[in-house]
């Protein structure tokens, strides 16, 4: 076995590992096998200069393979599944999954909590009360195969290598690197066992990647190592130039949820997930085109399928499905405060991140793993880009569980409103599609 100071070297000098190399990295990371120093040095070396197409493929491989792998063969059917890099508002899965369960095609989703303004999923189900996603592997499969839809944690035992991969990134300055981002990703939805997977790759202000050439890239990236590993993937670039929804929040995404399922609300939040759940479809062959998978998809709104199906993966997972005819049972918030405008004209620019850290102050995020979150807080937006403004219009209202919070956010949300004298061209909701067979 090389020293693993030849290989930092190596890496440090811009040469390629070897698979042979690469694994033995990986293995001595998940093994404790490596000081965190010498781990930090090599993805130090990574990010500067970067990995090959075949090394960033190893690297996912090997990181997959680190702990449990699993294995939904029990499930009949090709399973879909869907990630997406985080946004304001985002609250797709709410809303897809069911409508795709509910057209035959099993949902086997393993998802992860919020950090920072990006909501988690296990969040806003958990704010429905007595709801579980604390599944053992077996039972979630077998939640599954009876129900066609589960929505379970992560397990301790998945990605092992990348979760202390992460830590390492997240304080040496190494997160941003592309081929790292898409390994971390594709590793924990390749274990995650699912056929197929279509990912929604946020772009703007309040996403991660903030131009659409970076966006693109990780997005062919991550399109081309999910093929290279077996797997059906397509992706789906959809604007962050605002919150997808209207209401920013656990409790509050999933009463918009709940009534977009009753087709009271549309909007950007059902557009896009009729378009990644469309894509769903169609990977795994459910449809024969895109456009047939959103007239399926709407026509489970419009017969009550979707809520249906949203009904039996709360009564399985122990939660309270009273909430979907009185969403007033979900947590309320003790406190709320309404910002207005402090002038007239058209809404022309969000600074939506600044509008997502004001979501965190008022408690519905986390600044680090450990910090609690309160499933009340959050905002109700009441205007879009594009609108005109009267000066004292109300922009939001804030909602925490106490006044003081409330003013806390009350500037930060003001100032993320851009006016001009005259309407501007609204961007475009879905900015590019990065289709499975991309070469």
């Amino acid at each position: 076995m090389p020293n693993m100071v030849d290989l930092i070297i190596k890496k440090r000098d811009g040469l390629s590992l070897s698979p042979q190399e690469m694994e033995q990295f990986v293995s001595a990371v998940t093994k404790d096998d490596i000081a965190d120093y010498q781990t930090s040095a090599m993805l130090m070396a990574m990010f500067l200069q970067g990995l090959t197409p075949e090394e960033t493929v190893v690297l996912t491989h090997a990181m997959t393979h680190s702990g449990a792998v699993m294995d939904l063969s029990a499930i009949p059917g090709k399973k879909a599944d869907k990630h997406s890099t985080g946004g304001v508002a985002d609250t797709t899965t709410l809303i897809l999954a069911p409508l795709v369960a509910s057209c035959g095609v099993p949902v086997f989703k393993m998802s992860g909590r919020g950090l920072g303004f990006s909501g988690g999923t296990l969040d806003k189900l958990e704010s429905i009360p007595g709801f579980s996603t604390a599944l053992s592997p077996e039972a979630a499969i077998a939640l599954c195969k009876k129900s066609g839809l589960v929505v379970m944690g992560q397990t301790k035992d998945l990605t092992p290598a990348d979760q202390k991969l992460y830590a390492l990134r997240d304080v040496t300055g190494t997160v941003d690197s592309i081929p790292l981002i898409v390994s971390s990703i594709m590793s924990k939805k390749i274990a995650a066992g699912a056929d197929t997977i279509v990912l929604d790759v946020k772009c703007g202000s309040g996403a991660f990647m903030k131009d659409l050439p970076s966006a693109q890239s990780l997005a062919r990236q991550m399109v081309q190592i999910g093929r290279s590993l077996g797997r059906r993937v397509s992706a789906v670039l959809s604007s962050m130039a605002q919150p997808l929804g209207l209401l920013i929040g656990n409790a509050l995404e999933v009463k918009e949820a709940i009534a977009v399922l009753k087709g009271e609300t549309g909007g950007d939040l059902l557009e896009v997930s009729l378009e990644l759940g469309s894509r769903m479809l169609l990977l795994t062959d459910a449809v024969s085109s895109v456009e047939e998978g959103k007239t399926l998809l709407r026509r489970q709104i419009e017969t009550g399928a979707g809520l249906d199906q949203l009904e039996r993966l709360i009564t399985q997972q122990g939660g309270d499905a009273a909430v979907l005819k009185d969403p007033d049972r979900l947590p309320n918030a003790a406190a709320s405060l309404e910002v207005r405008a402090a002038k007239s004209g058209y809404l022309c620019a969000m600074d939506t991140a600044s509008i997502g850290h004001t979501s965190v102050l008022l408690g519905a995020g986390r600044v680090k793993k450990t910090d609690a979150i309160d499933p009340a807080a959050g905002i109700a937006m009441a205007v879009r880009l594009g609108d005109f403004v009267q000066e004292g219009q109300l922009l939001g209202t804030l909602y925490a569980r106490n006044d003081g919070l409330c003013a806390q956010g009350a500037a930060l949300f003001a100032s993320a409103f851009t006016f001009s004298e005259e309407k501007q061209a609204l961007p475009p909701l879905i900015l590019d599609i990065i289709e499975e067979e991309t070469k």
